[in-house]
């Protein structure tokens, strides 16, 4: 299954679905950051927390750091920060202005503050239900 199919909806997300290893914890991250649509936003925070890392927002940006591969396998260029802005930052090589030439092809208007509305934006998962199974770097849902 490829990134797009990860969502699995159940009653109960398995007792190990997220283990202490960080390899884990990043394909966990790209599973649930693989479901945010075309047209809307996540958080760091709110990405953390649906990847069962609550208050870990910084681990997010640094699995969205580290990605390789075809950029459109998971589609970080859809997470901001709490404030609704890109995170800009000097060691990513302007890929900053990329992420906001990608959210705008996908519709999304920018506030001339750099800003754009959370309140329009933002993915609003179903939480009844909602869990993500990490994905191995060839895109498979990984089956423990």
């Amino acid at each position: 299954m490829t990134c797009a199919k990860i969502l699995t909806t159940t009653s109960q997300p398995p007792a190990n679905m997220l283990a202490k290893t960080s390899a884990t914890a990043y394909e966990t991250i790209y599973a649930v950051v693989c479901q945010i649509p075309p047209g809307h936003v996540a958080t760091y925070g709110q990405v953390a927390a649906l990847a069962g890392l609550a208050g870990k927002p910084r681990l997010v940006g640094y699995a969205l750091f580290r990605l390789a591969g075809p950029l459109e396998a998971v589609p970080w260029h859809r997470v901001v920060n709490a404030r609704g802005e890109v995170s800009y930052a000097q060691v990513r090589n302007g890929s900053d202005y990329l992420q906001r030439s990608l959210l705008e092809e996908e519709g999304i208007i920018f506030e001339p503050s750099g800003r754009l509305s959370l309140a329009q934006y933002r993915w609003q998962p179903d939480p009844e239900g909602f869990f993500c199974q990490p994905i191995a770097a060839n895109g498979e849902i990984e089956t423990r």
